[in-house]
């Protein structure tokens, strides 16, 4: 994916006065912040100075978060993963992108492998609260079968105590 691809952001002439990372310092506290337009301006500025995979994946986070472009902020962040493999904020990003898409089976998957390459707090706490789903009991039958639901229901009500 060529820069040219980027969704463009509006231009500020104040960000030209500032480092690179202190865009990205400022763009990260905007994506804290909740901040998602500001977070935009400040990691777009910075992207198009440095092509790193830390400034990709959070201006792909970004970029998801505050225009909703699911399918470019995905690419950009896969290509984050790419060039950073053992990095699990690629991961904790690329899920939660997953998630703004509506794709909550494929962001566990992202948040599971990020912990395979790296302890994270954070990947840990999102996917606490996402849940989880034990196997079915009996998997050759369906999970939605009634054996499965009501042999699940008395497998948790035993190991839960």
């Amino acid at each position: 994916m060529s820069k040219s691809d980027l969704y463009e952001a509006p231009k500020d002439s104040g960000l030209d006065e500032l480092e690179t990372e202190e865009l990205v310092r400022l763009g990260g506290e905007a994506l804290e912040a909740r901040n998602f337009a500001a977070a935009h301006r400040y990691l777009h500025a910075a992207l198009q100075r440095r092509r790193s995979a830390e400034h990709l994946s959070l201006y792909a986070l970004a970029l998801a978060q505050h225009t909703g472009n699911t399918r470019t902020a995905l690419a950009l962040c896969q290509e984050a993963v790419k060039q950073e493999p053992k990095n699990p904020n690629h991961f904790l990003r690329l899920g939660t992108i997953h998630l703004a898409a509506g794709k909550k089976k494929e962001a566990i998957r992202a948040l599971q492998l990020g912990l395979r390459v790296g302890k994270s707090p954070a990947i840990s706490r999102l996917l606490q609260t996402l849940g989880h789903r034990e196997k079915p009991v009996l998997p050759f039958l369906a999970r939605g079968n009634p054996l499965n639901k009501y042999l699940g229901k008395i497998r948790n009500s035993l190991f839960k105590k």
